[in-house]
């Protein structure tokens, strides 16, 4: 096999594998940054194509580093997506499809291999800030009152500083490590109680996960002032771990609803309060890469910037789309659905003198693939049912291959009838429609599907007037290469592919590991 300018395969490949043995050997060992922000979609930064907000920081990553145009979260929901980035495993295979919350336990094995435990066995200082979101404990419902393990701390970080769960839904307290952050033994937390926290359009504290109790505790969390906490003990972990290599996974509640950006972002953007929210985030980066230059760490960071799914079509978002902000750009469909507007997402990579600044790649990639890559900056084979679904993205990340490493991904939507695959410039998704939310009117918070495109303004030869046509193909095809916006279901005109497609599918889905 040959490289498209005549260069043999197994050359490039003998020089990237030389170059990294080398690293490994000579080199002081570097940091690295994970920001994942909530709900970020493909067209919420400046460098993707927005132009009703201003992303000045996310941008100067962008042109000082590399950006890529086909990267997809493992799912196009939060906590499966989070479970995949984490494991290196793609969340069907432990039945989660949706998001958890206050009652749910940990869903992740601790005996499992995780990202924190790559870095840590490298003697690495590994700590989380931010948005969890994957359980606490090991029974059903969670007892908010003790010590909340198994948790990140069981899981190969050494220090958990953050929203337990996520930030429109309860608790709404901060946890550090095993505890909840200002609990009181008089005062605890109880299921079915009111919650001592401000309301906020699209925040909830009600039904089966309702969660109250704990004043004190609920006063430390103020919601305007998350972003700016996060980012303070973000700034602060850096400052603490400046003379040890560190792995440092910044999980913002930016820009999930509700949306709650600090007084001075009111109104700074051109997409109401959605767009606020952005500003807010941009600006968390920013202070996070000048932290890195004050405390002279910059030139030894790798620092990845990337979404747990796509933007979603909830209030906020419909919100933007009036100031004519479209959050996933010119992508078809939203959060939860399996359509490219819910998983594509913005990726970039920053490493100065390791990752050529302005690039733009098109290597097809995702969050899952984030622990094989790093256990491979350290030559760390991973062992059988190890980050089973995790593909080594360090050639794309410091060089510019050819071919594509990934062959193929799984992506899940809410919906698990509509569970999909990418391969190569095709497309199949295994049911009608997205899979995704199902409110049909303007004005839900979980508008979805077919009933958005008379809102959006897009085209799908499946959908007319907001509803799947009676004669519509019973799943989806969709060729990427010629019709990036899915305008056309073309499953009736290559039964072939859609064959062949379904039966990898099937395979892949069957299988213990789809990586190498």
């Amino acid at each position: 096999m040959r490289s498209s300018k005549g260069t043999p395969l197994f050359l490039l490949l003998s020089f990237f594998f030389f170059s990294i043995n080398n690293f490994a050997q000579n080199s002081e060992k570097p940091n690295v940054i994970i920001i994942n922000a909530d709900d970020l979609g493909y067209g919420d930064t400046g460098v993707y194509g927005a132009t009703k907000v201003q992303t000045p920081n996310i941008d100067k990553l962008a042109a000082e580093g590399k950006r890529f145009t086909d990267a997809h979260s493992a799912s196009a929901v939060c906590t499966p997506s989070r479970y995949a980035l984490i494991t290196g495993e793609y969340a069907f295979r432990i039945n989660n499809a949706l998001p958890v919350f206050s009652r749910d336990s940990l869903i992740v094995d601790p005996e499992k291999l995780t990202i924190a435990d790559v870095m840590k066995e490298q003697d690495y200082k590994t700590g989380i800030i931010g948005k969890w979101h994957l359980g606490f404990g090991d029974k059903k419902p969670t007892n908010w009152n003790e010590e909340l393990k198994p948790g990140p701390l069981e899981l190969g970080f050494d220090y958990y500083f953050g929203v337990p769960v996520l930030n429109s839904h309860p608790p709404f307290v901060y946890l550090e490590n095993h505890k909840v952050l200002g609990l009181e033994e008089d005062d605890p937390m109880e299921y079915g109680k009111e919650a001592n926290t401000a309301p906020y359009p699209e925040k909830w504290n009600r039904g089966f996960h309702k969660l109250g109790g704990a004043d004190a505790a609920h006063e430390l969390y103020i919601d305007s002032l998350v972003g700016t906490t996060l980012k303070n003990k973000a700034v602060e972990y850096i400052r603490k771990n400046k003379e040890n290599p560190f792995f440092l996974y910044l999980a913002t509640t930016n820009i999930h609803h509700p949306f709650t950006p600090a007084e001075r972002f009111i109104g700074s953007s051109d997409a109401g309060r959605y767009g606020d929210f952005i500003h807010e985030l941009d600006w968390i980066v920013g202070e996070v890469m000048t932290s890195l230059e004050k405390e002279n760490l910059a030139h030894n960071t790798l620092v990845i910037f990337t979404s747990d799914n796509g933007g979603m079509l909830n209030q906020g978002g419909q919100d933007a789309y009036s100031f004519a902000h479209r959050n996933n750009g010119d992508l078809l469909g939203f959060k939860f659905g399996a359509w490219e507007g819910g998983h594509r997402v913005p990726f970039i990579a920053w490493w100065p003198g390791k990752i050529d600044g302005g690039a733009v790649s098109d290597q097809l990639i995702s969050n899952v693939d984030l622990t094989a890559s790093l256990a491979a900056l350290f030559e760390r084979d991973l062992q059988d049912g190890e980050a089973i679904d995790s593909f080594n993205l360090l050639p794309a990340l410091l060089d510019n291959p050819k071919d594509q490493i990934r062959r193929h991904l799984i992506v899940s939507p809410g919906d698990m009838s509509n569970i999909s695959l990418r391969k190569g410039k095709w497309m199949y998704i295994s049911d009608q429609n997205s899979g995704g939310f199902p409110g049909e009117v303007v004005g839900m918070h979980n508008f979805g599907g077919a009933a958005t495109l008379p809102f959006t303004g897009q085209k799908n030869s499946d959908i007319e007037n907001g509803k799947i046509k009676k004669d519509a193909p019973p799943a989806q095809l969709y060729n990427l290469e010629e019709d990036p916006y899915q305008y056309t279901n073309v499953y009736n005109e290559h039964p072939e592919v859609v064959k062949e497609m379904k039966s990898e599918l099937n395979k892949l889905l069957e299988s213990k590991k789809t990586r190498p």
